[in-house]
């Protein structure tokens, strides 16, 4: 058999193999549940412009291919093992045993998610908590390895500045159920237990499902959602005894969330692409028995598995940055002024997630696990008129962009970590390491249903030398898929297999305004 002929036949065969995944989707999203108002809004517009490419200073180590990409030529001769920088120096690192998908941080300590079984091996089970007084020499203090902690806490870990408070949820597999514990970090790098009881007692679960968690603003709520669509309210008034107040299912699916400024409206995700808008006013007040009624829905084909949304405002005017986990979305921003018509008006992308460069990001994404170049978290520096978004993005690093103007976004900077190829085994809590059981990239499949339809997706341009990799991925590059924190001029910053990271933006590109606040919306 010709070689190239070989290659692209098992490159065709791996994708039809796991087209058989779809038809789920493809009926969700044919027949979303009905809203209060019985209508969904969609949006099948797909975004095919890249923000504009970030000019990289003289010490930069710029990408070599498509921005976002690292080129097959990269993984096989080992040079994505020494990164790529554009206009961000790392100052520091702690990379223990890897991270989990979400950590978080407060004052001058992190939080490393666990994953779940390997949260309990190693020398450090559970969330290691990283004193990073010197941002240049991050180091260990304790693990927290209450159940909730060593059952992984996927994309749970969150942090309430303004009340002190870490929380987590214990998450498995995709979906976990039961347990929940609250943290008083007022020493950050010791945190204190403040539920023994309900939440991290086996013998008292509170009746939640768990994937996703986050905050109300005045941290009275945190909020927790199972991907099987159900949403549950957690009233940590007294955050000694967590009790669920408000609980409903939502559709077919849910993911993350943002959460307004005032509290009462959630924006919440869908894992088959769009977002349900909910009135959370009767639960942020605390009504007895309060309802939660659906105001809007929207779904979208450019992107699948929507992760979050960040509500800001530009001169008073409200809008989310909402960002997708799968299918080359990017993140989108939506106009939510009319609860009951949202609308789509801008998208943010890298080159290598536009449609006709999706065969490319296949054949240099096979081999390196789930995801191929997906965004993730993000994080805006301030929620009003905020200048700047820093996203995880998987395999693409760390991307910042300026976002003054919304409508005109460019990208400023970029950090790619070195890639940990072939030392899965040094990195027992990486999310990457343990998903690299598998070489294809299945949630990226969306995306290459979307790019063959539009008759822009040339199998030749997605076969590659690492076309064969279908089984086991070789951690050719990072998973950066935890929000960044904006600290002056530094980013805080979680990557699965290289760790905890501070990085320091270059003044010629970003100058923190006085107002800094950093927000996931959640």
């Amino acid at each position: 058999m010709n070689t190239d002929n070989g290659v692209r036949r098992r490159i065709t065969l791996g994708l039809a193999a796991v087209a058989l995944l779809l038809p789920l989707g493809a009926v969700a999203a044919a027949a979303p549940a009905r809203d209060t108002a019985g209508v969904v809004r969609e949006n099948l517009d797909v975004g095919r412009v890249a923000a504009a490419r970030a000019e990289c200073g003289p010490d930069s180590r710029p990408e070599t291919g498509l921005q976002g990409d690292v080129p097959a030529a990269d993984r096989d001769s080992g040079r994505s093992t020494e990164g790529y920088d554009c206009n961000i120096t790392r100052v520091g690192e702690f990379a223990g045993q890897g991270t989990g998908i979400v950590s978080a941080s407060y004052d001058h300590c992190a939080y490393l998610g666990s994953v779940f079984p390997s949260a309990l091996l190693g020398q450090s089970p559970g969330v290691q908590v990283v004193d990073v007084s010197d941002p240049a020499n991050p180091v260990p203090t304790v693990a927290l390895t209450e159940p909730a902690m060593v059952a992984g806490t996927w994309e749970s870990l969150k942090v309430h500045a303004g009340r002190k408070l870490l929380v987590g949820t214990g998450v498995p597999a995709l979906i976990g159920a039961g347990v929940l514990s609250v943290y008083d970090v007022s020493d950050c790098a010791h945190p204190r237990l403040l539920n023994p009881g309900p939440g991290t007692s086996l013998q008292m679960p509170l009746p939640i499902t768990a994937h996703e968690g986050g905050f109300s603003p005045d941290g009275r709520t945190y909020w927790t959602s199972g991907v099987e669509g159900v949403l549950s309210a957690v009233d940590l008034t007294d955050p000694t005894v967590p009790k669920v107040i408000w609980q409903g299912w939502i559709g077919l699916s849910g993911h993350g969330f943002g959460v307004s400024p005032d509290g009462n409206r959630l924006y919440l995700s869908n894992n088959f692409g769009g977002l349900t808008v909910l009135d959370t006013s009767a639960v942020q007040r605390r009504d007895v028995n309060p309802q939660v009624p659906q105001l809007s829905k929207m779904s979208w084909t450019d992107g699948w598995a929507t992760q979050h949304s960040i509500p800001v405002s530009y001169d008073g005017h409200p809008y989310l940055f909402t960002v997708n986990e799968a299918g080359s979305g990017g993140v989108k921003l939506i106009d939510v002024a009319h609860d009951a018509n949202p609308e789509v008006v801008n998208s943010i992308k890298l080159e290598i997630n536009l449609p006709e460069n999706v065969d490319s990001q296949i054949a240099s994404g096979m081999g390196g696990s789930l995801f191929a170049y997906e965004s993730h978290y993000c994080a805006a520096d301030r929620p009003r008129n905020p200048t700047a978004l820093a996203c995880g993005w998987f395999s693409s690093g760390i991307r910042v962009f300026d976002v003054r103007d919304p409508f005109e976004v460019r990208e400023i900077a970029y950090y790619n970590p070195p890639a940990m190829t072939g030392r899965a085994a040094d990195r027992p809590n990486s999310a990457h390491a343990l998903a690299s059981l598998a070489g294809v990239p299945f949630l990226s499949l969306p995306g290459v249903i979307q790019s063959v339809a539009a008759g822009a997706f040339d199998p030749g341009e997605a076969t590659s030398s690492r076309s064969g990799m279908v089984v086991g991925g070789d951690l050719s590059t990072d998973w950066c898929s935890s929000p960044p924190e904006w600290r002056g001029d530094e980013l805080w910053v979680a990557c699965s297999d290289n760790g905890f990271m501070t990085l320091r933006l270059d003044p010629d590109v970003y100058t923190p305004p006085t107002d800094q606040r950093s927000t996931i919306g959640s």
